[in-house]
């Protein structure tokens, strides 16, 4: 199987935002999403809010990661945030999701990030398991908190 990782440019929105919708199915959260292609379009082309990488696997979308800088004021430096990465069921345990992390570890060296940090569900085992093999540190003693635009 041939990988590709490349970035992502505007006319894959529609891509994008059919990844999100798959994710949030497999995460049980289709209500949550309010998200069309064209925000998706507006937020990363336009507005460059966030970045977001495509995997394709022998010329075929696989799958995508969306990411972000955020800030650590005890380093003094900015860091990576992964909100989302996503391959398709079919073609998990292909080396796709390695893949995906080996190029988004590779833009924060390049940025000169401090860390590189993401979230993940209670019960998502699986990618607990996959981020672990990959040298990734739960951080336990962190909780999340949020705050939604209905609330301030």
């Amino acid at each position: 199987m041939n990988i590709v990782i490349r970035e992502a440019v505007e006319s894959d929105s529609e891509l994008i935002f059919s990844f999100i919708c798959e994710l949030a199915k497999y995460e049980k959260l289709e209500n949550e999403v309010s998200a069309t292609a064209d925000i998706i379009r507006d937020s990363l082309f336009n507005k460059r809010q966030a970045e977001a990488i495509i995997a394709e696997a022998d010329g075929e979308p696989a799958g995508f990661a969306l990411y972000f800088h955020n800030f650590s004021t005890f380093k003094g430096k900015a860091c990576l945030y992964l909100e989302d990465i996503f391959v398709k069921e079919n073609l998990r345990g292909e080396g796709i999701g390695k893949r995906l992390f080996e190029k988004l570890i590779s833009i924060a060296a390049e940025r000169d990030c401090d860390r590189f940090d993401w979230s993940v569900l209670d019960w998502n085992t699986p990618s607990k398991e996959f981020y672990k093999s990959l040298g990734a540190v739960e951080m336990s003693d962190w909780r999340i908190f949020r705050l939604t635009k209905d609330r301030y």
